[in-house]
């Protein structure tokens, strides 16, 4: 169990290590580094999903791992409350961010519109109403970021349990 620690409340995780081991391992070795203590939940979009993983409270992006392979080929569904590897347009450029879906969104499955999709690797299993929560808070612009929390959402801790 993953439990992250944040201003709104504490957020639960468990990741599938058997369907998506690369993308498991390398969260999970996050975690256990301390990388996400401190960062934010840095990208709002109501009613689609919530990402952090990669920014400071002040938009400093932090150093990060290695990229790693795109599993989004495993079989799990971007459903509401799954944990997702974020990336940019280039199929296997996920490092630390990841977002959490606040709805169904099948259209990230694999192949998804680009032919690859995004890699579900783990779920919520508890503080679901603080996932609902910080998918209702007020987003603005901010060091040249759109959907940013007006008041940041701090992950003030992340460790295994």
């Amino acid at each position: 169990m993953i439990i992250f620690e944040t201003n709104m409340g504490d957020i639960h995780i468990t990741v599938d290590a058997e369907n998506a081991p690369i993308s498991a391992k390398n969260f999970t070795d996050y975690v256990e580094s301390g990388f996400f203590d401190g960062t934010i939940f840095h990208r709002v979009i109501k009613n689609f999903m919530i990402q952090g993983g990669g920014f400071n409270e002040d938009m400093t992006q932090k150093p990060t791992n290695a990229e790693i392979e795109n599993e989004a080929k495993n079989g799990l569904k971007n459903n509401k409350y799954s944990l997702s590897m974020a990336r940019t347009a280039a199929p296997h450029s996920a490092s630390s961010q990841f977002f959490i879906n606040t709805k169904d969104n099948a259209f990230l499955d694999f192949p998804g519109q680009d032919g690859w999709g995004y890699c579900v690797f783990g779920e919520v299993t508890e503080g679901f109403d603080v996932v609902d929560k910080i998918n209702e808070v007020s987003t603005g612009n901010k060091a040249g970021h759109g959907d940013v929390p007006n008041d940041a959402v701090i992950v003030t801790k992340a460790y295994i349990k």
